[in-house]
């Protein structure tokens, strides 16, 4: 998942995932347990009146199962009744990026949607990289933002890399960029998870674990962040994974489109 600027090695064992970018992320973490979460017709719900193309970006992508999931839960294909009517019209590109090469290749290869899903090695933490990179894909649909952005337990890899000053400068540049931003951040458990893993490997800890100011409950502190400094309005928390990570739901404050909110918890 989204990282430093220096490209991660292929990672053997679990344990040695510093950056998130685990092999078999999903076997552990299944996609459905996450889609299963939203509702039904959420962007008929968010864009009741757009005609063109929805454009959406997933950062951290991994592999891309969980990419491919959302994609088909978003459209309703995986009902097979409404192959032919996806979303009620609603057409979706997503771009899926992630730091490490080799998982974006298995993304490629393995995907059943490569008209619609391209995916991406990108650290989205290097400006000089991620800016003309993301310019020239908005541009060829005429476009400036993405509607709708994905942030799927990836703040944590970001913050422990980049301390708070990089946690704030992600989130302040995703709501710049997306109308809608759906977030999954990591509970400060998973914090000190990663730092034991990387200790009992006999590697030096994260950079900026122990100068951590942003700490505590994650959820409400990103929410804070993006509600007071990003001009970003909390729509709804579609509730929890069975791994206790919430699934929360932004709407930018200057968007000129009116979505109506989705029911959630």
């Amino acid at each position: 998942m989204a990282a430093p600027s220096s490209a991660p090695l292929p990672c053997p064992e679990p344990g040695a995932a510093p950056y998130g970018n685990f092999p078999n992320y999903s076997r552990f973490h299944p996609p459905e347990a996450r889609v299963s979460l939203l509702p039904g017709g959420l962007l008929r719900r968010l864009f009741p009146a757009a005609a063109r193309p929805l454009l959406g970006l997933d950062v951290g992508c991994n592999s891309g199962e969980l990419s491919v999931a959302l994609y088909r839960h978003l459209l309703g294909l995986q009902d097979k009744s409404s192959l032919d009517q996806p979303a009620a019209g609603k057409d979706l590109h997503l771009l899926c990026c992630d730091i490490d090469a080799a998982l974006i290749e298995r993304a490629r290869q393995s995907s059943p949607f490569p008209a619609s899903i391209s995916f991406a090695n990108l650290d989205i933490m290097d400006s000089a990289s991620r800016e003309p990179f993301l310019s020239s894909y908005l541009g060829r649909f005429g476009r400036s933002t993405f509607d709708i952005g994905f942030c799927m337990s990836v703040t944590m890899w970001i913050h422990l890399h980049h301390g708070d000053s990089g946690l704030r400068e992600f989130l302040a540049f995703l709501s710049s960029l997306c109308e809608y931003l759906l977030i999954e951040p990591q509970p400060w458990k998973c914090y000190r998870a990663a730092a034991r893993r990387l200790r009992k490997l006999g590697r030096d800890d994260f950079d900026h674990f122990r100068s951590l100011a942003i700490n505590g409950d994650m959820a409400e502190r990103i929410t804070q962040i993006l509600t007071k400094d990003c001009a970003m309005e909390l729509v709804c928390c579609f509730g929890s994974t069975s791994w206790d990570r919430s699934l929360l739901l932004f709407k930018s404050n200057g968007s000129n489109q009116e979505g109506r909110e989705p029911s959630g918890s």
